[in-house]
């Protein structure tokens, strides 16, 4: 598929490789950690302004999941409660934190007038496959059966995430399904991984090697996987779950260069043949990435708001 980047993903692309930007398989986990960590002061806006942020603890079998609940100023509300997006940040289950993706999680709760709870999972190598994904089911079912507390109106509860993330919401809708709930009202899956093969025409094409590459997908992949054998665990690869009927409306968002267009267009597809309500949204001149970066790219910031608009239309 013919790639041509808009101009502003141009220049942020040249800024990246004049900075002379590390490869992230060349560093360790720490170090990338604290690289992308720098980088968001670059790329991220603006934060809104937002009625309240709170620091959450979820209890988990290891011990607690640390999480940031974001209130807007004008939420929607029902007898008091309002809808709740649970986000799970990007970074390929080895980087990013509740900070890597503070102002885009008050965007979404600003642009959507719901609350945001973002989810700060264990992340590999230290904690490897299912690690991440047991995080963020148990976190989803905490927030789900304490919702009324928090000020949720668990009947508008949605999932969502980016990248990594996005792999994650994908499959914590897949294990709330075959678990018989929570109920979720939607799911968010922006430019999500959703098989650990790799074997999709998207990762091959040279147009795509912009930021993320095979390589560094890779990398994050032998820090996270145990073994060849989990990328045919759908909760690693939620591609690979035989049946996706059932699942909540999904928005699914791809960028054209990127190394995971594809899969995520086969999901949005795969999805749309098991009877689940699609949209999907397709943004041709975008790496992976750029949902971040509203500072630099104005289609990061059109991205947020469109999604605000479908999260308010699930009502």
């Amino acid at each position: 598929m013919p790639v041509v980047l808009d101009p502003d993903a141009i220049a942020v692309y040249k800024a990246f490789q004049e900075a002379g930007r590390p490869a992230y398989e060349t560093l360790t986990a720490d170090e990338a950690r604290a690289y992308y960590s720098q980088a968001r002061f670059a790329t991220n806006p603006d934060a809104p302004e937002i009625a309240r942020v709170a620091p959450l603890a979820i209890p988990a079998p290891h011990g607690t999941i640390p999480a940031r609940l974001y209130v807007p100023k004008e939420p929607r509300q029902h007898d008091g409660l309002s809808p709740a997006l649970v986000f799970f940040h990007g970074g390929g289950w080895v980087i990013g934190d509740l900070d890597s993706h503070d102002v885009v999680c008050r965007q979404l709760a600003a642009e959507g007038a719901l609350i945001v709870i973002s989810i700060d999972y264990r992340l590999a190598p230290e904690h490897k496959f299912p690690a991440a994904a047991d995080d963020a089911i148990a976190a989803t079912k905490w927030i789900a059966a304490h919702a009324r507390n928090l000020g949720v109106d668990a009947s508008r509860l949605s999932i969502g995430g980016d990248s990594a993330g996005g792999n994650l919401a994908a499959v914590v809708a897949l294990a709330a399904r075959d678990a018989g709930g929570p109920a979720l009202a939607g799911q968010v899956l922006i430019y999500p991984a959703t098989d650990f093969a790799m074997t999709h025409g998207s990762h091959s094409e040279p147009e795509t090697s912009v930021l993320l590459t095979h390589s560094v997908i890779r990398w994050f992949r032998d820090h996270y996987l145990n073994g060849a054998a989990d990328i045919h665990d759908w909760r690693a690869s939620p591609a690979r779950a035989q049946n996706l009927a059932g699942l909540p409306p999904a928005y699914v968002l791809t960028a054209g260069a990127d190394p995971l267009r594809d899969e995520g267009d086969e999901y949005a597809e795969r999805l749309r043949q098991a009877g689940v309500p699609v949209t999907y949204k397709h943004f041709p001149g975008q790496f992976h990435g750029f949902f971040t970066m509203g500072k630099l790219l104005r289609q990061a910031n059109v991205a947020v708001s469109e999604i605000g608009v479908w999260l308010k239309g699930l009502g």
